[in-house]
């Protein structure tokens, strides 16, 4: 068999057609193949690095990737397995793809789109709703006058909770679609959440570095007056001490010292970004 296209992030493994020598070896002495993807390598490289802080290239991982899908299919326990690892021709702007992919490798991380009412309090509601969990992205911007579809990122501890996550939602009475295995959703959308629009009039532009603790984002939420709205949110958690957050505000003008004692009181870094030439071309 040859193949027309192949991948190139598993740029060892990647032949359009199987040698005559490798071929024959495989089919006189291999019993099974399985089949892995992109994340699953991903979470391969991450196991590693974990156990022996070496970082191997996705070749050298893919054979770890699949111990690790044949023991779950098998249902194996208490069990040696041994893989061979080859290979760390691992180029250093890659990691940060495989950073972001390992998460869902490894059922890290769920995504959801979540519709709520566009009416103050709806958001700080959501967040109670998600309670402890580990926030690892919020993307928000208005767009409709009734309605917010919200992107977010929940931290999960295995298989499966993402259905649990969007059964909780819906049970609350919000619109959830799961976006958890959705490539477009994983690799695009989740940076493309945003824009300009015409509801957002007045908006005040603020980037801050929120300390990575549970109740950070809680305590920004329950400090703003009720008669301020959140225009827009984006939060990414990449796994330092503080989150950089890019929030939208809509102030009315005569509590613009009320909101700057509510800054000096929150105790963030922050600073305005409203004048910020990239806001003005693309958001504004």
């Amino acid at each position: 068999v040859k193949l027309h296209d192949v991948g190139l992030f598993s740029d060892g493994t990647a032949v359009r057609e199987v040698g005559q020598h490798t071929f024959k070896l495989v089919r006189d002495h291999v019993d099974d193949i399985v089949l892995v993807d992109t994340d699953a390598i991903c979470a391969a490289i991450k196991d590693v690095f974990q156990d022996t802080r070496s970082i191997l290239e996705p070749a050298g991982a893919l054979s770890i990737a699949g111990m690790k899908a044949y023991a779950q299919r098998e249902k194996l326990k208490q069990r040696t397995l041994v893989a061979i690892a080859c290979g760390a021709n691992m180029n250093f702007d890659r990691l940060r793809f495989v950073a972001e992919r390992t998460e869902v490798g490894e059922a890290r991380e769920a995504l959801f789109a979540v519709t709520i009412p566009e009416e103050r309090g709806s958001f700080k509601r959501f967040c109670e709703l998600v309670g402890d969990r580990s926030v690892t992205e919020f993307n928000y911007r208005i767009a409709d006058s009734s309605v917010a579809h919200v992107f977010v990122g929940i931290g999960t501890a295995s298989a499966g909770d993402n259905l649990t996550l969007a059964r909780h939602f819906r049970r609350h009475g919000y619109a959830t679609v799961d976006l958890s295995h959705d490539e477009l959703a994983a690799e695009h959308v989740r940076y493309m959440v945003g824009g300009k629009s015409a509801l957002a009039a007045g908006e005040l532009i603020y980037r801050f570095e929120f300390p990575e603790r549970p109740g950070a984002l809680m305590k920004f939420l329950t400090s703003m007056a009720p008669s301020w709205n959140i225009s827009m949110f984006h939060y990414r958690n990449q796994g330092a001490d503080y989150s950089r957050v890019l929030v939208g505000l809509q102030v009315p003008p005569n509590e613009r010292r009320a909101f700057s004692r509510f800054l000096a009181a929150l105790g963030y870094r922050c600073w305005n970004e409203t004048g910020n030439p990239a806001y003005r071309l693309f958001l504004s």
